[in-house]
């Protein structure tokens, strides 16, 4: 028998200073707290997302010994090649 992942629960308990800044928020921005709550994890899963990537690229480049003064010449050898 695998383990099963837990699921997102309906109602869980948020702090009420955040559920005020939260509220706050909303009232401010004429929206409603759940929007404001489902934007801000989507902005959370995004920038998750975009740190795995950068993660990938440093690895990468750890691994080619590249540097950030590598990339001008690895561009423009790109472009010579492809164009």
């Amino acid at each position: 028998m695998g383990m099963e992942k837990p699921t997102i629960p309906e109602n869980f308990a948020v702090p009420s200073a955040l559920r005020a800044a939260v509220q706050a928020m909303a009232d401010e921005e004429h929206r409603s707290a759940a929007e404001v709550i489902r934007e801000a994890v989507e902005r959370y899963l995004e920038q998750r997302r975009w740190q795995k990537i950068f993660a990938y690229g440093e690895e990468r480049a750890r691994m080619l010994n590249l540097s950030e003064t590598d990339i001008p010449r690895l561009i423009a050898e790109y472009r010579r090649e492809n164009h």
